[in-house]
């Protein structure tokens, strides 16, 4: 069984040292170390390195020793603040699929990963990641000393197929054998306009490990709808700007890059406020489907997904000053100050400055950074005001 999964799993236990090795034998990831301490040798460097690692035999333990650290410093940097809202799930031996939106390409997971630490919960998630952001061997050796396992990107129909049964059945294993938690994200890659939107493809492949029917083997990975809220995407005139690209050509596509410069920003840039917000395991009302036809039933489950998901949004006044804004109105002048609002306008505008494009369109820039920040708060207004039966 475990041999199943060698392309696609992380390290596991006994592991780490050769994944050290491998690492440190990278000419690429030494320049990126002798980026962080300069005044050190190579020689010393390894030596330190290898020092810090007496003791690390799985990621978990790596994670502790070396990821915490980073990431609590990066926390305080890059943050106004991360919050957890846990209270819909138990702590102890329970393990769930978190099945998020996606802010963030590196960042989704390991805030989550924190949050899981400080709230003292027993482990923490496997991650999945695709493989078109393992650009370089280094990236891909890191991430998978970090608990990632791999989604394979650019297939045939057919090694679609294989590849995400592949997947679903490693994703059973890591939370029924290993008794891990496991992150994936509701849709490929991130919504631009963050208007969060969980994918029936994604259901479908969560859905064919396990055994017994659908609701049996949705039921087997006990899903959790995970929100992730930002008050500020780092991110944001990025997307603005590939909107104006693509609009105005259709066939343009990031280069890696591109994908490098998303993900370097993405990590450092300035965040303000952080919030998850965990709604209840999916466990309470599958049920209730069991008797709704299989054409219908994952479309269903993705609408009850999202309805959790936008309803667990924590909004800032940015959001709804960017509502007000796009539609010219003061519908939510409540929700926010005076100065808030020229707080916000005058973000809006240094991310319009941080554009670089020869035929730069402002107002459509502006009107598809505006767009990002106002989609929560219809999304969640929308939510809210449904019956639902998780809450």
């Amino acid at each position: 069984m475990e041999q199943e999964f060698d392309s696609i799993r992380p390290y596991e236990d006994g592991e780490m040292k050769q994944a050290l090795n491998d690492l440190l034998g990278d000419r690429q990831f030494q320049k990126i170390l002798q980026g962080f301490i300069p005044w050190l040798p190579k020689s010393l460097r390894n030596g330190l390195l290898r020092l810090a690692f007496v003791g690390i035999n799985t990621p978990f333990q790596f994670q502790k020793r070396f990821m915490r650290p980073v990431m609590n410093r990066l926390i305080k940097k890059a943050t106004k603040g991360l919050t957890f809202g846990y209270e819909a799930i138990e702590r102890g031996s329970a393990r769930y699929t978190f099945v998020s939106n996606h802010r963030d390409i590196v960042l989704d997971s390991a805030l989550l990963d924190m949050q899981l630490f400080q709230h003292k919960f027993e482990e923490t998630v496997e991650i999945a990641i695709g493989d078109n952001l393992l650009i370089y061997p280094w990236i891909k050796t890191l991430v998978r000393m970090n608990k990632a396992f791999t989604v394979r990107r650019g297939l045939s129909p057919r090694e679609l197929l294989q590849s995400s049964q592949l997947m679903s059945r490693y994703m059973h294993h890591a939370i029924n054998e290993k008794k891990d938690f496991i992150w994936i994200a509701q849709r490929e890659g991130r919504a631009k306009d963050s208007s969060d939107h969980t994918q029936e493809s994604v259901l479908k492949m969560l859905a064919m490990g396990g055994e017994g029917t659908t609701i049996e083997r949705l039921k087997g990975l006990h899903i959790v709808p995970l929100t992730i809220s930002y008050e500020y995407d780092p991110c944001d005139y990025l997307k603005a700007k590939e909107f104006q690209q693509k609009r105005d050509d259709p066939k343009f596509k990031k280069s890696k890059q591109d994908d490098l410069t998303n993900m370097k920003i993405g990590i450092f840039g300035q965040k303000g406020r952080v919030h998850y917000q965990a709604a209840p395991c999916i466990d309470e009302w599958l049920d209730e489907l069991a008797d709704t036809p299989r054409t219908e039933v994952f479309g269903e489950i993705a609408r009850r997904m999202d309805q959790a998901i936008h309803a667990g949004y924590r909004l800032f006044p940015g959001n709804y000053v960017a509502c007000d804004l796009l539609s010219g109105t003061a519908e939510f002048a409540d929700r926010y100050t005076a100065a808030e609002k020229a707080t916000f306008e005058a973000y809006l505008q240094s991310r319009i400055d941080l554009i670089d494009l020869p035929n730069k369109d402002v107002p459509f820039l502006r009107e598809s950074i505006l767009t990002m920040y106002a989609n929560p708060v219809r999304n969640h207004l929308l939510a809210v005001s449904q019956p639902s039966a998780d809450r």
